[in-house]
C-alpha cells in the first residue's frame, strides 16, 4: 500500500473532481490519496463523489492553513 499526495486548492470546479478521480485512477487497490483542497465546493463536493464512484473516504480534516483541508481517500 503507497500514499500519495495533490494539491488541487488552486482549482475550481470541476477539475477538482476531475484531477483526484484521474490520480485514483493512477491508484493500485489499496493505496491512499491525500488531497490537499480550499473550502467550499471542492471540501462538499469531492468525499461525495469520490464514495459516490465506490472509493472510500477515511477522513477530512482541517489542517493549520486556514481555509485549507486534507481528504484522505482508498482506493
Amino acid at each position: 500500500m503507497a500514499t500519495y499526495n495533490i494539491d488541487i486548492t488552486r482549482e475550481h470546479c470541476p477539475m477538482t473532481f476531475v484531477k483526484t478521480k484521474i490520480e485514483l485512477s493512477k491508484l493500485k487497490a489499496g493505496d491512499i490519496l491525500q488531497v490537499l483542497v480550499s473550502e467550499g465546493e471542492p471540501l462538499e463536493n469531492i468525499p461525495r463523489s469520490t464514495a459516490e464512484q465506490g472509493f472510500k473516504v477515511l477522513s477530512v480534516n482541517e489542517t493549520e492553513v486556514q481555509g485549507k483541508h486534507l481528504i484522505v481517500i482508498q482506493k
